[in-house]
């Protein structure tokens, strides 16, 4: 016969076949959960998978499991009570808190258990910036944590012309939670001095000990001479976690915050832009643009972190359709001809991008650029400009925004196949996969509209055709390819059959049909 484990509210219950739970004694005769089953047990040798249940859907409330693990001493001072009675006449701050902090707390709770930190830290965002990711100070201190550039430098948080980590969940989160683990030890174990350190700096704590030592004065939190932010700082935090803690008692309702995951991390490994990881994971662009506060751009950073968060119960759809997207498609390249009086940076400024990053995907090292050659730019998928641009200047699969008035709707009917609506329109598969967004591999739904463009296909049969057999050469992609012939990375796959578009090689020919005009 199997026995399971269950831990509820500091209980082990342990579940044998025949579905009965035999309670230990609690751990802890404070805890309200446990002196519950305690006093049941004695009543009966058994609990009910019922009565478990109960006990289950309370700790769906990430307070109470918040609240269940505080261990922090709250103090009987002035400051703490001045502190606890703002937070009982404004209970509509802590409403609009929760609602903050609702994507972020669970993640913030799961990282300061793993590292067996006190679970009051993660009211620090709320003292700190009210939970609001893109809170600015004075100090130029940003974010959740309100990092200074300083001590977000210190601790590895990049803060760039594309992303500030500052206000990124995962990093600001990470280089918080190392601070303290750094503070911790230099305060002497002590977690209200590493909490005034955070707010103040660890030198200005260590002198203010030093200065009571020497004094022979008590050198405790409360009996130190400090700057007045921080001498508040601690007893705003501990009067808040009572607050939480004793909701209750005090006729606090808090909104509930769900229990369970709300956004995770994944590794993207590479830039990519934030409409097109949108639609792969199938959210609203403003929600995700909202969980990723740290995004300053259209795409994420090209020299990372190569992370991106995502709503938990859409990560498992983002990461599977991550994974059909050749790289080279991750962003939009623009084939761009440089007119007299062109600069880098103008032409940056034009494409909402770095000069650095211009310079690294053409090869340039210095600023000089000559009228009439080409540049290939990476542009956002959504961006305004690409309107006025030719669909072979887009090199990526993603649709090209389009303000044509000859736009013609092709209703897909049963049989149909991407091959068969070609050839009755008269153009191309690879034009049909680019206004519409399609992969080879996509499903046509019966009764949905494809975009044709007339007036494109007439353009594009301009002037004479040729075939070239083109060698790939050591660190060519299909993108670059595609620019050097003006033609697109769709085309290049539908010529060639490409099933791998991965996996060309150094030394395998590719077929291109190229218009001289």
């Amino acid at each position: 016969m199997k026995t399971y484990l269950f831990i509820i509210a500091g209980s082990i219950l342990a579940v044998t076949g025949c579905q009965t739970l035999q309670p230990t004694e609690p751990q802890s005769d404070n805890d309200p959960q446990s002196v519950a089953i305690k006093a049941k047990s004695k009543k009966s040798a058994t609990v009910t998978l019922d009565e478990i249940e109960e006990q289950v859907a309370e700790v769906n409330n990430l307070w109470l499991r918040i609240s269940n693990q505080m261990q922090l001493p709250v103090a009987d001072n002035a400051l703490v009570a001045q502190y606890r009675q703002w937070y009982l006449d404004n209970p509509k701050h802590l409403e609009i808190v929760t609602q903050r902090a609702s994507p972020f707390l669970y993640y913030i709770v799961e990282q300061l258990e793993a590292r067996n930190l006190p679970i009051e830290l993660a009211l620090l965002p709320i003292v700190e910036s009210g939970f609001d990711p893109l809170a600015y100070s004075s100090s130029h201190a940003s974010g959740l944590w309100q990092l200074t550039p300083p001590t977000a430098q210190s601790f590895g948080v990049k803060t760039n012309w594309w992303y500030d980590g500052r206000q990124d969940v995962a990093s600001s989160t990470k280089a918080a939670l190392d601070l303290l683990q750094y503070l911790y030890p230099k305060m002497d174990n002590n977690w209200l001095y590493t909490i005034a350190a955070y707010n103040s700096g660890e030198g200005r704590l260590l002198s203010a000990i030093k200065r009571n030592q020497n004094r022979s004065k008590p050198a405790d939190f409360w009996s130190l001479s400090l700057p007045k932010e921080t001498a508040h700082y601690v007893p705003q935090l501990l009067a808040l976690a009572d607050v939480i803690k004793h909701a209750d008692k005090y006729g606090i309702t808090l909104t509930p915050i769900e229990n369970s995951p709300q956004i995770e991390v994944v590794n993207i490994e590479s830039q990519l832009d934030i409409n097109l990881a949108a639609d792969l994971a199938k959210v609203d662009i403003v929600d995700l643009k909202a969980i990723n506060p740290g995004l300053k751009r259209w795409a994420t950073a090209p020299q990372g972190p190569h992370q991106l968060v995502v709503p938990s119960d859409k990560a498992a759809t983002f990461k599977r359709a991550l994974a059909t997207v050749e790289p080279d498609s991750r962003i939009n390249w623009v084939r761009y001809k440089i007119k007299a009086g062109d600069s880098i940076s103008r032409i940056a400024d034009q494409f909402e991008t770095t000069a650095t990053l211009i310079r690294s995907s053409n090869g340039i090292k210095g600023n000089n650029i000559i009228a009439g050659k080409f540049l290939i730019i990476p542009v956002a998928a959504k961006d305004p400009d690409l309107a006025t641009m030719t669909a072979d200047q887009v090199l990526a699969r993603k649709a090209v925004i389009k303000s044509s008035p000859n736009k013609q709707a092709y209703t897909i009917k049963s049989g149909d196949s991407l091959w068969k609506i070609a050839q009755s329109q008269q153009v191309s598969v690879a034009q049909l996969m680019k206004w519409n967004n399609l992969k080879q591999q996509s499903t046509l739904t019966v009764g949905k509209n494809l975009v044709i463009y007339p007036n494109e296909v007439a353009a594009n049969n301009t002037g004479k055709e040729k075939t070239v057999n083109y060698r790939v050469k050591s660190g060519d992609s299909l993108a670059r390819i595609a620019t050097q012939y003006n033609v697109t990375v769709a085309e290049l796959i539908e010529w060639n059959g490409l099933q791998n578009s991965k996996l060309i090689q150094p030394g395998q020919i590719l077929k291109l049909i190229v218009t001289n005009s």
